[in-house]
């Protein structure tokens, strides 16, 4: 073969698409048993049909964030460019839909992930709740809110404590070294008492349970101003799920248990709710934020305020806040309906019963009606990365 021939074989053979066999390694690690796949926008139904703007908003305001209120794997090189990026388009002003999709589609690759044993993700709702509430303690409002105590320490990815169980995510300093905190129920007998720790009262555990179980919430006070609480830490114990003990305890197909029907079966008997409660050994700790705009939604993990329908919670062990996920599901619209969602959301929050590279939880609002819509939530999703080129 002469050499203008081997020159023309070896250009040809450069500008042949790429197998895509040749790319499905993905640019980032999963946990055993999960897989990732190559996508692309034209591929993805209803890409064209979102308003990529308002994912594009939420995005760029991400890149500003202060430190996390829980850490997260590091963010990628790639994304911290993008930011860049993205708050350069925004300082010219709102960017719109079509621009916004062809910055995600020129600065990420698009990766499907599919769990484990399973072909979809999976996603539950959350929300802000309101419960009224008093600075003082008194007998309509017994229920102590508590900040984070000063001899917690929370457990970095990095961390090495030996002796100490690896599932802890958080741990008390003592003069003798770390040891485990105390779990709720000692918590609840008095663990914390005279540590002046007290930074709220609610009328009930019940309440107290369901603003652990967001995260963050807004609570009434009796002359009608409103403080907003963030979440401060917790006590590093695995969470229990108390629907799915109800559920397996009183024979209650899971997709009939809900939020709303959890926290009425509580309010009904008050020694049963105290005994149930206490199976779930995690605390959640948290600090006021009187600052907080009334329009703004909550502190999540990522130490940004959440948009409805655009922040989802991930696996902070998995993924990095900040990263776009587009994701797919039919869920209930609060109504008795079930509707298509399909749409940009952006990695803003973390959880812990939020385990798994394709597990999420939406951010659906705040108040009584986004808390109905996010207890029904309980469905399978399609997860899709946008990973940073």
């Amino acid at each position: 073969m002469n050499r203008g021939a081997a020159a023309a074989l070896a250009l040809l053979a450069a500008l042949a698409p790429v197998p895509m066999t040749a790319m499905a390694n993905p640019p980032f690690p999963l946990p055993d048993g999960a897989r990732a796949e190559p996508a692309t926008p034209a591929g993805i139904a209803g890409w064209r049909q979102d308003d990529q703007g308002e994912a594009f908003a939420v995005f760029a305001r991400g890149c500003m964030a202060e430190p996390p209120l829980r850490q997260a794997v590091p963010l990628p090189k790639g994304l911290a460019a993008a930011c860049e990026k993205a708050k350069a388009l925004a300082a010219a002003g709102p960017v719109k839909a079509g621009p916004a999709r062809d910055f995600f589609e020129r600065n990420f690759s698009f990766w499907r992930i599919r769990p484990a044993g399973a072909e979809t993700g999976f996603t539950t709702g959350y929300f802000e709740p309101e419960f009224q509430g008093s600075l003082t303690r008194s007998d309509a409002f017994p229920t102590p809110l508590y900040a984070r105590p000063k001899d917690l320490v929370t457990r970095l990815p990095e961390d090495d404590w030996p002796g100490l169980d690896k599932a802890l995510s958080a741990a008390r300093r003592t003069g003798k070294g770390l040891e485990p905190f105390p779990d709720r129920a000692a918590i609840e007998d008095g663990a914390l008492d005279g540590q002046g720790l007290e930074i709220l009262w609610l009328r009930d555990p019940v309440d107290r349970f369901v603003l652990q179980v967001q995260g963050s919430g807004r609570v009434r006070l009796p002359d009608g101003r409103v403080t907003r609480l963030v979440y401060s830490g917790r006590n590093g114990l695995p969470y229990t799920s108390l629907g799915r003990v109800l559920s397996q305890r009183e024979n209650i197909p899971p997709e009939q248990m809900t939020m709303d029907r959890l926290v009425a079966r509580l309010k009904a008997d008050p020694v049963f709710a105290r005994d149930l409660i206490r199976l779930n050994r995690s605390f959640v700790f948290f600090a006021r934020r009187d600052d907080l705009p009334a329009e703004a939604g909550p502190i999540g993990g990522a130490g940004l305020p959440l948009t409805p329908l655009r922040s989802i919670a991930i696996d902070r062990n998995v993924w990095p806040y900040g990263l776009p996920v587009w994701i797919d599901a039919t869920l209930p619209d609060g109504a008795g309906r079930a509707a298509p969602l399909a749409r940009l959301t952006i990695a803003q929050d973390t959880g812990s019963a939020i385990l798994g590279p394709a597990r999420m939880d939406l951010f659906v609002g705040s108040g009584a009606a986004a808390g109905h819509r996010a207890g029904l939530i309980r469905h399978p999703v399609s997860f899709t990365v946008l990973w940073p080129r």
